[in-house]
């Protein structure tokens, strides 16, 4: 069976949930944390690293034991350790993971105050109201965690995906289908082709010659672990992580029609069907037909042209007002991966990154990018080693001293700083006006009202040094919901004050989402897409948080970082 990185990342993070369950020494629990953001980052593959025999504890954050422990994941497909913690702790402890809002640490306190064992004592406890006076708890997160226990119920063990776990999967499996003797076109379609921040499932399409074998070859690639079912032009199964793909043979001449039925969404094929409906049209996955006539199929392009349609970028598939833009001519040229001139938000080895100063700034630079921010976490983030105004006024002789080396390339002097409960920020003024661009961004004190959460960013949006709020909602895909804020009002003020908003294109981040970057937008906020990199593979997640833009309708010139730096430095002069 193959290994992927996530497979080691994710059995790093299991030993760390349930090390952490056991109430073992936070550094070890950190160590394993640590490695699985290191695997999961990586460009290539451990599985080629080990076959070359390459020294695995060469890796930042990766010594001699975890490296041992990569090499017998790799080798076996299974953890040792993982199986044994497993067996220390009990089933039910560990589904209580799955529920949202319940980390290890709060399971542990869960299990260790009132005796919670499995997801159906939860429940119970939490509808006789024992959990909301437990200390970190309360009435609020006592509801959502109800709301997830009943969610859970509903949808059932299938979950969804994030889009780089979708792509890590789906890609290689294209790949593979692609090389397959008779194939002329596949394609990944559905939700993940629009760039979703989740995916359910993976839709692919194909054409190829007749007598081809592409559903044996489908069937029986490597990842499999299971056939759902198996037909001559559909066939379904069952990743090793669980997720499903399915597979359609279609012909060319409804390729186009296919496509655009499968890439979806839901609302935006109903709205053309009725279109079609209107034009006493008929339209399906097998083409656009006049009675019994085919008038189109081919392409997408053609389709939306026999509509009056301009092309329709998947990105904008939601019916959000794309048909009407579309009908006049008005569609955004979306922004494009090659428009980014430089990455606004990364850390170094300083605190929580993975490489040093050089080392990122180089490998940004060998990106093609003229421009680059080095924002290292302010001291309040003691969990990663934040700076004080020492350390940091002296990484900023360190920036002076690589700038005179590295030629046609800037590396711009930043901070990540902390917003503080009360508004103000982590760092002294006459430290941050030394700065080239000051990243605000909340780490601790999520669990405020809407209104004190609010009242915090706008009073440190007024700071004079205040120019981009990072990952604005705090959300953590699948795992941390967003914490209660009034981004209206957050967005306006942020034109009162000349600030900006980050799309943060870590993907288990996507932050801001598509519809307030959107609003944004029509408020005239301009927003950096950064990547938030704490590894020099972490530069590659760009395409993530350009994806989540498109989505937004976001084109080059509303995007800070499409801009040379000598515009950008005025973009950045405060009012």
């Amino acid at each position: 069976m193959p290994v992927h990185n996530s497979d080691v990342a994710d059995k790093f993070n299991r030993v760390a949930d349930l090390l952490d369950i056991k109430g073992e020494n936070e550094y070890r629990i950190r160590a394993y944390r640590n490695a699985a953001q290191t695997i999961s980052g990586l460009s290539r593959s451990v599985v080629e690293s080990v076959e070359k025999g390459e020294d695995l504890s060469e890796l930042s954050g990766i010594g001699k034991d975890l490296a041992g422990k990569i090499e017998e994941i790799v080798k076996t497909g299974e953890l040792e350790q993982l199986r044994q913690l497993e067996r220390e702790v009990p089933t039910g402890l560990r589904q209580l993971l799955s529920i949202e809002d319940l980390g290890p640490k709060r399971v542990k306190q869960l299990h260790e105050e009132i005796g919670i064992k499995s997801i159906e004592d939860l429940e119970k406890a939490a509808k006789a109201g024992k959990i909301q006076n437990m200390e970190g708890f309360g009435k609020k997160t006592t509801q959502k965690i109800l709301e997830a226990i009943d969610r859970a119920k509903k949808e059932g063990p299938k979950k969804r995906f994030r889009l780089n776990e979708a792509e890590e999967r789906s890609l290689p499996l294209l790949d593979y289908l692609k090389k397959t003797e008779g194939v002329k076109k596949a394609e990944i379609a559905g939700s993940y082709r629009r760039r979703k921040e989740t995916v359910g499932d993976v839709d692919i399409l194909v054409t190829c010659k007749q007598g081809t074998n592409i559903m044996d070859r489908f069937v029986n690639y490597e990842d499999v672990q299971k056939v759902i079912s198996k037909g001559d032009t559909r066939s379904s199964i069952m990743l090793r992580n669980n997720l499903q793909v399915d597979l359609r043979v279609v012909p060319e001449v409804s390729y186009g029609a296919a496509m655009l039925y499968f890439t979806g969404s839901k609302a935006h094929n109903v709205a053309l069907r009725k279109k079609a409906v209107e034009n006493d049209w008929k339209m399906n996955e097998y083409g656009l037909f006049k009675g019994k006539k085919r008038i189109g199929g081919k392409t997408e392009k053609e389709l939306y042209e026999k509509f009056g349609l301009q092309y329709i970028e998947p990105e904008l598939r939601e019916n959000r007002g794309e048909f009407d833009a579309a009908a006049n001519n008005e569609l955004p040229d979306l922004v494009k991966l090659k428009d980014i001139r430089g990455d606004l938000q990364s850390h170094t080895k300083a605190t929580d990154g993975k490489y040093s100063l050089e080392e990122m700034a180089t490998a940004a630079k060998e990106k093609g990018y003229d421009y680059f921010a080095i924002t290292d976490h302010s001291k309040r983030v003691t969990v990663a080693n934040g700076m004080d105004e020492k350390r940091l006024l002296k990484q900023l002789e360190e920036i002076d001293r690589l700038n005179e080396k590295i030629k046609g390339f800037r590396v711009l002097k930043s901070v990540e700083v902390d917003i503080l409960k009360d508004g103000t920020l982590d760092l002294a003024d006459e430290v941050l006006e030394k700065l080239d661009i000051v990243i605000c961004s909340i780490h601790y004190n999520f669990k405020l009202s809407r209104q004190a959460q609010t009242r915090r960013v706008l009073k440190a949006m007024e700071h004079p040094c205040f120019h981009i709020l990072a990952h604005p909602t705090g959300r953590m895909l699948g795992k941390r919901e967003p914490y209660e804020i009034d981004l209206e009002k957050v967005i306006d003020a942020a034109k009162e004050n000349r600030c900006y908003l980050e799309i943060n294109a870590q993907p288990d981040r996507l932050d801001l989402n598509d519809v307030y970057a959107g609003m944004a937008k029509e408020k005239g906020v301009k927003l950096a897409i950064s990547t938030d990199a704490h590894t020099i593979s972490d530069l590659d997640l760009m395409r993530f948080g350009v994806g989540q833009a498109r989505r937004a309708w976001l084109q080059k010139e509303d995007i800070l970082n499409t801009h040379s730096w000598e515009e950008l430095k005025k973009m950045l002069k405060k009012k």
